[in-house]
């Protein structure tokens, strides 16, 4: 797997992203759905989860939970519209996976996906490097 970093923050490349700052990775009609190193970097120590509801419907951008952090509490978006058809229920007793695996334990929800052609909207490695080089540290 190729990874870049920028600033110290973790970015991989066999996945996209989106301007809120959450990661996509694409199987088939299948979203797996997290938030970047960038971003639990920023919140710094999660204490707790929100998570989306399973079977729920959802529009490319709406909110589907929130992390909760010592520091803030921000919104998870979703990236794409579809159904939520399953949830990481590790999350609710590990949210500190957020903090430690934010790529790979720490993934949130994974997302039947009902329009594809919303991927093109989705942010490359390298657009997401260029957003978040351009952002204050």
């Amino acid at each position: 797997m190729s990874r870049k970093f920028i600033n110290h923050y973790e970015v991989r490349e066999d996945r996209y992203y989106t301007e809120t700052d959450e990661w996509v990775v694409i199987q088939g009609n299948i979203a797996i759905i997290g938030i970047t190193d960038y971003a639990q970097k920023k919140l710094r120590d999660i204490v707790g989860v929100d998570l989306p509801k399973e079977g729920k419907e959802v529009k490319k951008g709406e909110s589907v939970g929130v992390i909760e952090s010592v520091k803030a509490a921000s919104d998870v978006y979703s990236p794409l519209t579809g159904k939520i058809i399953e949830v990481n229920k590790r999350l609710v007793d590990e949210p500190e996976l957020l903090n430690k695996s934010p790529y790979d334990d720490g993934w949130i929800f994974k997302l039947e996906i009902h329009r594809p052609e919303e991927k093109s909207k989705l942010l490359s490695p390298e657009g997401y490097i260029k957003k978040i080089g351009g952002e204050s540290g």
